[in-house]
């Protein structure tokens, strides 16, 4: 079985995070790393291989730093990996990236099954899954807690707070995983200095047959149009409790809700 699996390089969420006067995400001035979300679908695809055969590529498109996210999922044991790199994709929508994932997954070829995480942690649109699989002309079965493949297809249970739903679909197909799926694995030290030795490929999107009018903040179908600064954290209120605590805590309580 031939797994790709998407992965995203986003900026580290306990970094002090800012946008650019265009206000989309400042990656500079932070570190990024592999979006947590994403290494449950590494992790899924790693198993699925190790209990039969086949290989599992990993795939980003972004600035040439996302070549980290890579080298983490390589570390945990994928086989491969390609970076979509060029100065036109910055600015990016999720419809602009879906199409750049779908043309790189058709250029990877023989593909079983596509991966994904949940959702990005700094976009969390949870979109991409459905428009990759629309471009790729595939089912798409999301937030998956549970996966198996069979035969030809894939079933999944997607749980909701009130029910569990089981889905299947066949292969190829494209899947999203959640959080609850697995426990991803810390890379080994021997996973580490074998990920040195694996293959990385870097496209462009003239690679790809992508032009560059379709990607980028200009050609973008949803932007943020402003932003500001979280507020800082205010010094709260001590209730002292001598006999009224309890009637001075529900006024408090009642002056902050809103109808």
């Amino acid at each position: 079985m031939n797994i790709v699996v998407c992965v995203k390089y986003v900026p580290d969420a306990q970094g002090d995070r800012h946008f650019e006067a265009d206000n989309t995400t400042d990656r500079e001035s932070v570190d990024g790393l592999l979006s947590e979300l994403d290494e449950y679908a590494v992790e899924e695809a790693l198993k699925l291989v190790e209990s039969g055969d086949g290989e599992v590529t990993v795939l980003t498109m972004g600035p040439e730093d996302a070549a980290a996210a890579l080298k983490k999922a390589l570390q945990m044991g994928a086989d491969k990996a390609v970076l979509v790199t060029d100065e036109a994709i910055a600015g990016s929508d999720s419809v602009a990236t879906s199409l750049v994932l779908a043309e790189a997954v058709k250029k990877i070829g023989g593909v079983d099954l596509v991966l994904t995480g949940l959702a990005s942690t700094d976009g969390s649109m949870s979109v991409v899954p459905a428009m990759l699989a629309e471009r790729l002309g595939l089912p798409q079965v999301t937030f998956a807690s549970e996966l198996t493949v069979e035969g030809g297809s894939v079933r999944i249970r997607r749980d909701s707070e009130t029910d569990s739903q089981t889905v299947e679909a066949s292969l190829p197909a494209v899947v999203s995983v959640t959080d609850q799926i697995n426990e991803p694995r810390y890379p080994s030290f021997k996973g580490i200095m074998a990920a040195k030795k694996k293959p990385v490929e870097t496209w462009s999107l003239a690679d790809l047959g992508v032009d560059a009018s379709q990607v980028g903040l200009d050609a973008a179908w949803s932007k943020v149009e402003a932003v500001q600064a979280r507020p800082p954290r205010t010094a709260g209120e001590i209730v002292t409790d001598e006999g009224e605590g309890g009637r001075r805590l529900a006024e408090f309580l009642a002056s902050r809700t809103f109808v």
